[in-house]
């Protein structure tokens, strides 16, 4: 039997969010399934993705073969490098403790760059609600200003109507 760590699509249409299980390679892929080690929320900016570490290295110690979404989220979560930390250590290349601390290590700098993201996505959404703010300011000026112009105008135009037929009495009379 082939186990594959995979992606179980739930949500709406337009709205997925996923489990990422342990399965039968012949299972279908909202099917059935041996264990769940998490979930990947794609809707969110950076992507949300909740795994459980050691569940996770140990399926693919035993074999598990992870399918390639599934390796590419394992990878952005490091638990590959965990892995391949792993073999390393049991094969005496390096120490636990080595391993650990390349780990930290790795994990600290990824921290670091979501963090950054994070900060990057949320000025860029901060500079464009300044910018839609201030264009609405803008608009709202000028049809204000476009409003007073016209109010003020017909003033001057009911005082020439007005004139004309003043002159026009004037000479009647005279």
């Amino acid at each position: 039997m082939a186990v594959k760590i995979r992606l179980q699509r739930h949500g709406k249409k337009g709205n997925a969010f996923f489990h990422i299980v342990v399965a039968d390679g012949r299972a279908p892929r909202d099917g059935k399934f041996i264990e769940k080690l998490g979930t990947y929320n794609p809707l969110t900016n950076p992507a949300t993705i909740d795994l459980n570490f050691d569940k996770t290295v140990s399926w693919l110690q035993n074999g598990a073969q992870p399918t390639d979404t599934a390796r590419a989220i394992l990878s952005y979560k490091g638990i590959l490098y965990k892995y391949h930390l792993a073999v390393g250590v049991r094969k005496g290349a390096i120490t636990q403790e080595q391993a650990n601390a390349k780990f930290e290590k790795w994990l600290e700098e990824k921290t670091n760059k979501i963090d950054s993201k994070k900060t990057k996505v949320a000025s860029v959404k901060q500079n464009a609600y300044k910018q839609k703010m201030e264009a609405e300011t803008a608009a709202k000026e000028a049809r204000a200003a476009k409003i007073a112009a016209k109010l003020a105008a017909p003033a001057p135009a009911a005082e020439a109507e007005a004139a004309p037929e003043a002159q026009n009495e004037q000479p009647a009379e005279g």
